[in-house]
């Protein structure tokens, strides 16, 4: 049985899910404009939130890598997720993230992204193609791929919409 590791950057840590986190995490999906671009593009329930974050703790377990909470070193407030995705039918492995809007300019996705990326690449082994799913109009996600090293690859039809296909370097 695998469970999320914990990792730690200059002033983020990225640890499992716990149900502590449902508050938060709920608050996140049902700000509107932070779940613009995730999914079908709009606002989650608190239910929907919770299935979210067991489907988390599940992909470690089934697939040994998945997403981690992301929380403020300093105060430990959960500020967002960020991790690998690849359920059943996915076009790929993803490397994703989200951040509650109190979170965004700070340079948190870019510092979260790369040590996920790094540990997924070095120990947890996760070689082959690596990708990141982006709504066309998110620009700042497009941006952040970009800064990663990333390159877009193509652009698929998924969940109701298009989403371009950003490509990881190996």
């Amino acid at each position: 049985m695998h469970t999320a590791p914990t990792l730690h950057t200059d002033r983020l840590t990225l640890r499992a899910f716990t149900e502590a986190d449902l508050d938060a995490y709920a608050a996140m999906c049902a700000d509107a404009e932070v779940m613009r671009y995730i999914g079908s593009g709009g606002a989650v329930a608190r239910d929907t939130a919770w299935r979210q974050m067991a489907m988390f703790a599940g992909h470690w377990v089934l697939r040994g890598y998945g997403m981690w909470a992301l929380a403020d070193r300093s105060t430990g407030v959960l500020v967002g997720r960020v991790g690998f995705l690849n359920p059943e039918g996915w076009p790929a492995n993803e490397l994703g993230w989200l951040l509650a809007r109190s979170a965004w300019g700070r340079g948190y996705a870019y510092e979260s992204a790369l040590a996920a990326r790094t540990h997924g690449r070095g120990a947890l082994g996760l070689s082959g193609r690596l990708i990141s799913l982006i709504r066309a109009d998110n620009l700042p996600s497009i941006a952040l791929a970009g800064r990663l090293g990333a390159w877009h690859e193509e652009t698929i039809e998924l969940m109701g919409g298009s989403a371009q296909v950003w490509r990881h370097p190996d």
